[in-house]
């Protein structure tokens, strides 16, 4: 049973208190060695792969990933329970702690596809593909949902979602505290419109007490992040870490004091090591710097941090000399 799984989230080296959202075109694995930096102990997840992707196209391409990663999550985007059995085995074999299946992407894209935040009207078939993952893999299933679709506000419509799954013996919920809205809204507008609904997570808490819920939505501060630790399993930071990555350093500080995470100084001696390593097996430099452009925000200086490492001839040239140059005036 999923239950007997829980144990592995409570491990110091696989803590569920801080998660780094899945985030397409964001959250690939240059961006996760990143993240892995300033929260050494954090979930990283990997944006979603959709069950196609693995099966028609390139797998190493999509589940490759450092070993600095680790504890790192899979989620997939599917809806059919042989395709996803098929990819969690693949997510397995390679080597990931957990296979977490999306039910909260509401762009249309997804939707023509039937999966995300669609899914959640059609709880049954979300059971039936979680007991098939749970059979076929050892590392732990979970699930990402939203609190509703479209206006409807109502907790039954959640609190029965997650019972169906419950049922089948799913104990992890990452809760992103809003509805989605699937006709009108750009999935940036599903973001921030739909209003964040904490108590309807914590009434889930209570409702399920033996489950984890871990929230997700709208944490972009210190002192909010430790208030809300304080009712939750856990919190996953989105958007913040791509905006304000430094979040993740203060967090991660306040969760676990006695854990170094690296200064200034080690994050550009480390960088620019992986980006030799990274543009040696043919990454271009952009995509290692690229996770790095905010980390400087709000103090002084930050313009010209980020206008170094936006440089397009030297981003072109694999000049990796350009780190350390936008990083020393901060070490």
């Amino acid at each position: 049973m999923q239950n007997s799984l829980l144990g592995l989230y409570q491990a110091p080296e696989k803590s569920w208190r801080l998660s780094i959202a899945p985030m397409l075109d964001v959250t690939d694995r240059h961006c996760r060695y990143f993240h892995r930096l300033l929260a050494p102990k954090a979930l990283l997840y990997t944006e979603m792969v959709t069950t196609g992707a693995l099966i028609y196209g390139d797998v190493p391409r999509h589940l490759m990933f450092n070993q600095e990663e680790y504890p790192v999550a899979l989620q997939l985007g599917g809806s059919e329970p042989e395709a996803l059995v098929h990819c969690a085995k693949l997510g397995q074999e390679w080597g990931y702690d957990e296979i977490n299946l999306n039910c909260g992407c509401p762009s249309e894209r997804v939707q023509k596809g039937a999966f995300g935040a669609c899914l959640m009207a059609e709880a049954d078939l979300v059971a039936d593909c979680i007991k098939a993952m749970q059979d076929a893999v050892t590392v732990p299933v979970t699930v990402k949902h939203r609190l509703g679709l479209d206006y409807d506000e109502s907790y039954a419509f959640v609190r029965d979602f997650v019972a169906k799954i419950y049922d089948v013996g799913c104990r992890v919920f990452v809760s992103h505290a809003r509805n989605a809205v699937l006709k009108g809204l750009s999935p940036k507008d599903n973001r921030e419109i739909p209003p964040l609904r904490y108590e309807v997570v914590a009434q889930l808490k209570k409702d399920f007490p033996d489950a984890l819920f871990i929230l997700n939505g709208g944490i972009h501060q210190l002192e909010q992040a430790k208030d809300l630790l304080a009712d939750f399993d856990g919190i996953m930071i989105g958007r913040a870490a791509w905006h304000e990555p430094y979040l993740l350093r203060d967090i991660s500080q306040a969760i676990w004091p006695e854990v170094a995470v690296a200064d200034n100084k080690e994050v550009m001696l480390k960088m620019t090591a992986y980006a030799e390593k990274a543009l040696s097996e043919g990454a271009p430099l952009r995509a290692v710097i690229k996770p790095m452009l905010g980390l400087m925000n709000g103090q002084q200086g930050a313009r010209h941090f980020r206008r170094l490492l936006s440089d397009v001839k030297r981003l072109n040239a694999g000049d990796i000399t350009l780190i350390e140059e936008a990083f020393l005036p901060f070490c």
